[in-house]
């Protein structure tokens, strides 16, 4: 890996760092929920609902919020959505530790969560540009998928145990911990004003989407991410997975959902050639083809193990079983993450930085309402089916919208990471 962002830029190194820290939280008490709702309804769609209910708030923020990234210090609108974000966190654990297992006052705090996250991570993204040398961005995108690694693969493995041993309340307590650490972070940058006088409003929303409506190359690496996250996201059948098909319960959970950031950060430890690679459109929708395929097989794996596999004893992990589907979880998280170093690369290279807050909120909208819809899709589909046939249909839908891009996307096809062009 390039690790120069972090030798050159002191700001950058602490962003990075307790970045960390704040998602392995918000991962943990994800995970955690997603348990604790299956434990109380024995339901995946109960599960999917989780992600569902958060939508149409993520989707307002994410977009409005923007305006907001590109129009104000950077750094002040952090702050501001990150102490919006503390409530979600500190409600959860009071919730926990007072034994309330009311399903909607759950779902309302993490729709809060997913919502001021939206604005978090639009920041966060436009803030990178801002400080590091443009020359260094593809570092920075494999370094940002390394921590999002991390953090996917620290915070289920953690929430996992942590739930089996300590419960559910101190499992959210840590969370706001690791989240105060993350503010750190966030409250140590440096003043990051606008270098260009930017609209509120309804006109700066227009003037993004106008911008948007030219921007070929953004739109299709968008669409790929979103039809990749919607039709072929595994993880909210896993509780059903852990205990149905597997065994083992909240330990397997954890460790079938961090398998996939595993692979994220052994994807992302081996980038340091992708600098040299040119071609990023190419490989985004090369990638996204493997990642239907892993996707597939993954769905062909729970068909074996749904029909053929041994008769689950809740008190006896089947290992084998467990490997496999580990293993091709991993591939899956590694092929998104290849796709998404040079997704990256192209929006934070392509984009001006007067449309980089908007831009980035739509991305990091794709980021979190992706996983939600991916989560949605999964979660009724196999509660109306069965487990395995989500993930066969999700593989061959990814596969004919790539294979069309691919086609029908000249300029998509030959973008040049050394002439970016939007």
């Amino acid at each position: 890996m390039d690790l120069s962002p972090l030798r050159e830029s002191p700001a950058y190194r602490r962003f990075w760092l307790s970045g960390i820290a704040a998602g392995i939280g918000v991962q943990l008490t994800a995970v955690a929920i997603g348990i604790q709702v299956y434990s109380l309804t024995g339901s995946t769609a109960a599960v999917a609902m989780v992600g569902a209910l958060a939508l149409g708030p993520m989707i307002l923020v994410g977009i409005v919020g923007g305006t907001f990234v590109d129009a104000f210090d950077r750094r002040r609108v952090l702050i501001g959505a990150s102490c919006a974000a503390l409530i979600a966190p500190v409600g959860i654990a009071i919730l926990a530790w007072n034994e309330v297992e009311t399903l909607w006052m759950y779902y309302a705090f993490t729709t809060l969560s997913s919502a001021a996250g939206s604005l978090v991570g639009a920041a966060r993204f436009a803030i990178h540009p801002r400080l590091v040398r443009r020359q260094l961005l593809p570092a920075v995108a494999a370094l940002s998928a390394v921590s999002a690694g991390l953090q996917a693969a620290g915070g289920p493995a953690l929430a996992g145990l942590l739930v089996a041993t300590v419960g559910y309340a101190w499992t959210y307590t840590i969370d706001v911990v690791l989240f105060m650490v993350g503010f750190w972070g966030v409250v140590s940058l440096p003043a990051i004003p606008p270098r260009s006088e930017s609209r509120l409003g309804l006109m700066a929303l227009k003037d993004g989407l106008r911008f948007l409506q030219g921007a070929t190359n953004l739109r299709t690496a968008i669409g790929l991410h979103v039809v990749a996250f919607t039709f072929g996201r595994p993880y909210a059948i896993f509780p059903a997975v852990g205990i149905l098909l597997i065994g083992g319960g909240e330990w397997t959970v954890g460790l079938l959902t961090a398998s996939g950031a595993i692979g994220v950060v052994a994807s992302s430890v081996l980038s340091g050639r992708f600098g040299n690679i040119r071609r990023h459109g190419l490989a985004i929708s090369l990638s996204t083809m493997v990642f239907a395929v892993c996707v597939a097989l993954l769905g062909a794996a729970t068909l074996y193990l749904e029909h053929f596999g041994q008769p689950v004893n809740p008190y006896r992990v089947n290992l084998v079983a467990l490997l496999l589907l580990c293993s091709l979880t991993a591939l899956i998280g590694a092929a998104d993450n290849v796709a998404g170093i040079f997704r990256t690369t192209m929006m934070q290279s392509a984009t001006p930085d007067e449309y980089r807050g908007r831009l980035q909120g739509i991305y990091t909208l794709v980021l979190t309402a992706g996983p939600r819809l991916g989560d949605t899709y999964i979660g009724f589909v196999a509660a109306m089916f069965t487990l395995w046939f989500p993930q066969l249909l999700g593989a061959l839908l990814i596969l004919c919208v790539a294979g069309l891009y691919l086609r029908l996307r000249p300029s998509f096809r030959q973008y040049d990471g050394l002439d970016p062009h939007p």
